[in-house]
């Protein structure tokens, strides 16, 4: 269960959208926050990725390397 307060603003138009399509303003908020999260996981990702890289504790590889591993041709 979470719950949240809006700004008024953003709870308006939450609320019309929502009376638009029939669908719940419960929907549009976990819609919302799954796409997002996703992004947010990916951002985590890279940064902790990018800091190993800097650490020297991780190796790079080419995009040609890359393609051949995975049986992608140009």
């Amino acid at each position: 269960m979470l719950a949240l307060r809006l700004p008024p603003d953003i709870e308006a138009r939450l609320d019309e959208l929502a009376r638009r399509t029939g669908r719940s303003k419960s929907f549009y908020a976990r819609q919302a926050i799954l796409e997002h999260l996703d992004d947010l996981e990916d951002i985590y990702l890279a940064e902790k990725r990018l800091e190993e890289l800097r650490r020297g504790e991780s190796d790079t590889v080419s995009l040609a390397e890359l393609m051949t591993r995975h049986g992608v041709e140009n």
